[in-house]
């Protein structure tokens, strides 16, 4: 990388033998710093220890983290990637890092979605040629980054966001306020997550309420493994939780602008039959960005 004022923390959880995401970096020419970061309540710290090193391991408390940062409920429950988000402010800090990348641990590629005329292609779709590598591509997204003073983090999209193909969302805004999984952070920029469950929802809703700037990319998504199928990191919570706790978090945490809703894989209602198909549906968040978004017009509009 150009910027050598900057690193990749992967956040994980009880995976020590299954970095998909460490693969995937080096498959895709990152060669910058990376760092696992694992958390103190972690029963396999040793064997994450063992097999990548000390060099390559930094932990932090989350007892800690739990006495500065909003849980928004007193549960206990802390199998969740809100204690690592928070702590990686300080973790690139002590580091030496202003500039720092969040990734999860589970993402088996990085493509481009819109090719050089800024269009959508269905062809865009395999991983990242040899020659335009990673390095390439964290040194744009930080010079943009850099750029902007107001913006507080900056994220690749994620495959699920280009549903409809040309017709998205993601594709006909080019960029949008919602942000997920890949945040590119700085530690003279800090913002703090909040809520245990949906962590990232509650954070890019209620503090864009109160003006921050959070912007995904459309140009280039990651993919990662569908959550509750990998084992490990917070599989197992969202199992026994399931989506609903997830939303009412956001809820909880933004309640003029967040709402209970429902999605509906279609194709799983069809092959139901008379059978009930819990994959045919699922609770879901939606979220009114009219209520979430201010609209601040500048002031030389103002009226006398």
């Amino acid at each position: 990388m150009e910027n050598k004022n900057f690193v990749a923390l992967i956040l994980t959880h009880g995976r020590p033998n299954n970095q998909v995401t460490v693969n995937t970096l080096k498959r895709h020419g990152y060669t910058g710093d990376w760092k696992l970061v694992v958390d103190d309540e972690d029963i396999t710290l040793p064997e994450y220890r063992r097999v990548w090193g000390d060099d390559k391991v930094v932990t932090f408390s989350k007892n800690e983290i739990a006495e500065r940062f909003d849980e928004v409920d007193n549960s206990g429950e802390r199998r969740t990637i809100f204690y690592a988000r928070n702590a990686s402010f300080d973790i690139a800090e002590k580091l030496g890092y202003k500039y720092f990348i969040q990734l999860d641990d589970d993402y088996d590629s990085f493509r481009w979605r819109m090719n050089e005329e800024i269009e959508y292609s269905s062809l865009m779709l395999s991983p990242l040629p040899e020659e335009q590598t990673l390095d390439k591509v964290f040194d744009i997204m930080l010079e943009y980054f850099i750029s902007v003073p107001l913006m507080y983090s900056l994220c690749m999209a994620q495959s699920g966001d280009y549903i409809g193909g040309g017709g998205s969302k993601m594709v006909s805004d080019q960029f949008r306020r919602k942000v997920m999984n890949s945040f590119i952070c700085s530690t003279d920029r800090r913002f703090n997550f909040v809520g245990r469950i949906n962590e990232d929802v509650n954070t890019y809703t209620s503090l864009a309420h109160q003006g921050f700037l959070f912007l995904t990319t459309a140009f280039i998504a990651l993919n990662q493994k569908t959550t509750q199928t990998n084992t490990g990191g917070m599989s197992e919570m969202y199992k026994s939780l399931g989506t609903y706790t997830k939303t009412a978090y956001t809820i909880i945490t933004h309640p003029s602008g967040a709402k209970f809703s429902v999605l509906y894989n279609t194709s799983a209602i069809k092959g139901a039959g008379k059978e009930k198909d819990n994959n045919a549906f699922r609770i879901h968040h939606r979220i009114n960005w009219r209520n979430t978004a201010p609209l601040i017009l500048r002031e030389e509009h103002k009226k006398v």
